[in-house]
């Protein structure tokens, strides 16, 4: 298996070339369809970057958002409302001003990815928050990913954490 900085160069290369505002709207239409997302009330999202799919419009269902904050190695849960501002951060990553709060209230966490494999591991940009983030909550992830970037399998090792689901801009998602 191919390592993952080069992956990572690889997918994030590919993905220049996609109509990421097309495949972004199918995979928002292909998540409310879902019954988990329907039942979820508290969701986390995260803020796009450039080329990544971008969630944003589920911000007008009726639910309770929130973003990720890098704090230190760690991720912090922090509520949207709309009079919430962003500020860029760590990475070029827009993050929330809001004070956080427990994780333990989320039902269901989007999970930003470069590639998923079949075996529901997904690559991310290699610094580990989410993994991290992931093993200390009980609670539904998925990783919403433009379809022909779902393949066969992807380098892994033991610290890294399995997603509950991935949903493509597909027919189906990968439960």
């Amino acid at each position: 298996m191919l390592e993952k900085t080069h992956l990572r160069t690889k997918f994030k290369e590919e993905r220049k070339s996609l109509d990421v505002e097309q495949i972004s709207r199918d995979i928002v239409r292909n998540i409310r369809s879902q019954a988990f997302y329907k039942k979820a009330e508290h969701v986390m999202i995260f803020y796009p970057l450039k080329y990544e799919i971008n969630l944003l419009d589920l911000l007008n269902d009726d639910k309770n958002f929130y973003f990720p904050k890098v704090h230190g190695e760690n991720l912090l849960v922090c509520p949207y409302e709309s009079s919430v501002k962003f500020e860029k951060a760590a990475f070029n990553i827009y993050e929330p001003c809001s004070a956080p709060v427990f994780p333990e209230i989320l039902d269901l966490i989007f999970v930003p990815a470069l590639a998923v494999d079949k075996n529901n591991f997904r690559l991310g940009y290699g610094g580990g928050f989410y993994d991290r983030f992931l093993k200390t909550i009980d609670v539904i992830t998925a990783v919403p990913i433009y379809e022909n970037f779902v393949v066969e399998e992807l380098p892994h090792d033991d610290y890294d954490v399995r997603v509950d689901c991935i949903i493509t801009n597909g027919k189906k998602a990968h439960v």
